[in-house]
Order: C-alpha cells, then sequence, then structure tokens
C-alpha cells in the first residue's frame, strides 16, 4: 500500500496552484506555495512554476475559474508537464473534473504529504499509522478511480451494474482494511503505554515544533546520539525518546513529529498516539526557527495543534533557533515607511514581545552551538523543579550539589 498516491510521479516536474481568498493574503500564499514547493521537492518532484488566482472562495467544481484552468492547462502542454498540485485538499468531484480538463495527475496538498508519511515511515508504528491515513483518504474517492468504466458502458446495463458491483467491492475492501489497522493500532498502542509505564516516573521532556525547525539537531546535542536529521519535511516520524542527564539530573527527552499548517486530519487522528509523548511530558521546549520570515504564524500553528492534542497547557521554554541563519535589511536613515519584518534586527526582537517571557525564552543555533550552555542551565533548572515538585526529599540532595559545584 505504501507509496500508492503518487510513486509513479517521482522526479517529475509539477506546477503548483493556489488561492487568493478573503482569508489569505498575498503575500500568505506566497509563502504557502513556496512551503507546497518545499514539499514538492521532498516527495521527489521538481516544482517549475506556479499559478494563483483571487477568488472570494474555490470554485466548488474546478477549485480555480475555467480561464485560469485553461491557462494552466496550455502552460502544461507546452512544457509537456503532467502533474499539478493543488494547495489545498480537493473533493472527489473538483477533482474529476479538473483531472478530465487537464488530462493529468492531480495531486492535492493532503495526498502530498500523505506520500511523503508513506516515504519517511521507518517503524511497522509509523507505517500503520500512514497507511490508515491513506486508505481513509481514498474512500470517498473511490468513485473517481472507475470512472474509465463509463465509456465502455455504451447502451448496455450490465457493464454498469458490474462497475457498481466493483465499486462496491473496493469499498468494503477499504473499509474492512481501515478496521483492520485500527485494530492494529490499538494493540501497538497498549505496547507502547506498557513501555512508557516500565520508563518510571522519571520527568518527561518533549520537543515540538514546526516541521524543519531543528528538533533533532537539538536532540542530538542534548543526548549526544544520532538522531537522523535533514533539511527536508517530516525527516523525523517516528518518536524518539533518548535518556539525557545534565549535571546528574537525568530525564527523558523525546523527538516528535514536526506540525504544519494545514494538516491532514486522517494524519493528526492517526498519528494521535505518536505524540501521547506530548500528552504525558512534564515540560515542552517549542522549538522556533527564527529565521523564517513568518515564525510567529508557525508558533501559533504549532500551539493550535498543541491544544488540538492536549487542552491541558504544559509549562514550555521557547527556543529560538538558527539565530546565525537570521538577517536583515536596515532601513535607510531617511525612509520613513514604517519597519516590516525584514528591517528587524536580532537585538529588536529579543527586546519586544520575547522579552516579557524572560526565563521562557531563549536565543541559540543548535548548529553551531550557539548559548547552548545557557539553554542546558535553562533545561536543567526547569527539570529539578519538577523533581523536586515530585519527590521532597531529593531537594536536600540537589542543594548538597549546588554547594559542591560552587566551591
Amino acid at each position: 500500500m505504501k507509496d500508492f498516491i503518487i510513486s509513479e510521479s517521482k522526479n517529475k516536474e509539477a506546477v503548483l496552484v493556489g488561492l487568493i481568498t478573503q482569508g489569505q493574503k498575498e503575500d500568505q500564499v506566497k509563502e504557502y506555495l513556496d512551503e507546497l514547493a518545499f514539499l514538492t521537492e521532498t516527495a521527489g518532484m521538481v516544482p517549475v512554476k506556479s499559478f494563483t488566482q483571487r477568488l472570494d472562495y474555490a470554485n466548488p467544481v474546478t477549485f480555480v475559474g475555467t480561464g485560469k484552468l485553461q491557462e494552466i492547462k496550455e502552460y502544461m502542454e507546452k512544457h509537456e508537464i503532467d502533474v499539478v498540485i493543488f494547495d489545498d485538499e480537493l473533493s472527489p468531484k473538483q477533482i474529476r473534473n479538473i483531472e478530465a480538463e487537464l488530462q493529468a495527475k492531480i495531486l492535492d496538498r493532503t495526498s502530498l504529504i500523505l506520500d511523503i508519511f508513506a516515504m519517511r515511515a521507518q517503524t511497522a508504528y509509523a507505517k500503520t499509522q500512514v497507511e490508515l491515513a491513506q486508505y481513509q483518504y481514498l474512500l470517498p474517492r473511490l468513485t473517481r478511480m472507475w470512472t474509465h468504466l463509463d465509456r465502455q458502458r455504451g447502451g448496455g446495463a450490465m457493464m454498469r451494474g458490474v462497475g457498481e458491483t466493483q465499486l462496491e467491492t473496493d469499498r468494503r475492501i477499504v473499509l474492512d482494511k481501515i478496521s483492520f489497522l485500527k485494530a492494529e493500532l490499538k494493540n501497538i498502542d497498549r505496547q507502547m503505554i506498557s513501555q512508557r509505564k516500565n520508563r518510571g516516573k522519571m520527568v518527561r521532556v518533549a520537543l515540538v515544533g514546526y516541521t524543519n525547525v531543528g528538533k533533532s539537531t537539538l536532540m542530538n546535542l542534548l543526548s549526544k546520539s544520532d538522531v537522523f536529521a535533514e533539511n527536508k519535511l517530516f525527516a523525523t516520524l517516528d518518536t524518539t525518546v533518548r535518556k539525557v542527564i545534565i549535571d546528574n539530573l537525568p530525564f527523558l527527552l523525546s523527538d516528535t513529529v514536526g506540525f504544519i499548517r494545514k494538516l491532514p486530519t486522517h494524519l493528526v487522528e492517526s498519528f494521535k498516539s505518536t505524540l501521547d509523548e506530548v500528552r504525558e511530558a512534564d515540560l515542552l521546549i517549542h522549538v522556533v526557527d527564527i529565521s523564517h520570515a513568518n515564525f510567529e504564524e508557525q508558533i501559533e500553528v504549532v500551539n493550535k495543534t498543541l491544544l488540538d492534542i492536549d487542552k491541558e497547557e504544559k509549562p514550555t521554554i521557547l527556543v529560538f533557533n538558527k539565530v546565525d541563519a537570521f538577517t536583515y535589511k536596515p532601513k535607510d536613515e531617511d525612509d520613513l515607511t514604517p519597519s516590516t519584518k525584514e528591517n528587524i534586527s536580532l537585538e529588536e526582537l529579543e527586546k519586544s514581545w520575547m522579552h516579557k517571557m524572560a526565563d521562557d525564552c531563549i536565543f541559540i543555533s543548535a548548529k553551531n552551538k550557539i548559548n547552548f550552555d545557557n539553554l542546558k542551565e535553562k533545561i536543567y533548572g526547569r527539570v529539578k523543579d519538577i523533581h523536586i515538585a515530585r519527590y521532597p526529599y531529593n531537594d536536600f540532595l540537589f542543594q548538597k550539589y549546588d554547594q559542591e559545584e560552587e566551591e
């Protein structure tokens, strides 16, 4: 079942399509399409051109207007491109109509992310979760797979009956597969719950954040391990847990899957079990890419996803990573126009709303170990407080250890 969505599209060129609507401004859509291009590259394809259209809302029949669809068709025919990717989830009706018009392979953001997850999944648990999400995505789209029977129907009712029978058969197979996979996940969940119980009452810390912000690099630094880290989206799918010791204080550190805007609902549902590490964490380390132009929006996406996973607010350290990659363009002295994000220096950012967060916020570079010792000290302090609250009788030992350190 793996890679059943776009495996035949690998290494192909693709065009991207997005909408500028009342809820999405032009600069937002540009950023979304840049992210879609990154997703496309991660999936092994080459994005060559982006198309946008300004509409109040998506066309329920063809997503974009007929004129824009014709423009896309002409470009694709001229450059012999047969893959088009839309930046929103398309309905089965939209896919069917667009496919008939463009005579090309139609993908949406959801199918693209599902395929990347399928490629990245390593363990049986992650593979089962992705496969479940794929089948749930496929179920309402089965009718589209049988449109080829329309050409064979003619005036004969028998062919129509065969098509409907086959559709029902496939639907039943998919439903049975979904039930089987859900049962499999429940079994694995029970095993993982048992494993978590066996870890004892150690303090648990979870790394969370938008995809590709440097969580795995930070995990490797803190745990002195070798977790896979790569400059691609969703490099980490399976939750990795390591025992970390800072100044003789042990705790468990987990690296979780990165979040992303417009994350497919099916994936959020099927990966909720994996994100139990977030639910059960005593402390969250929210890693942010400070060099990203819209890091504040990424923070909002992560916070919203965290609320979907667990309604309980947890102690959090906001770690602004990649300070070494931060760039800005100072304004000329005679430039009286309002400042934008591009004109604000890192020092000015640190004095903004972030300054009010005090001990809840720190600026680092995991890659170059900038301010890394201060981060370790901050994590140590937070973990120690949680540990003492849980085991008050250990407070004396910490005081003694701190005295020895000072001496």
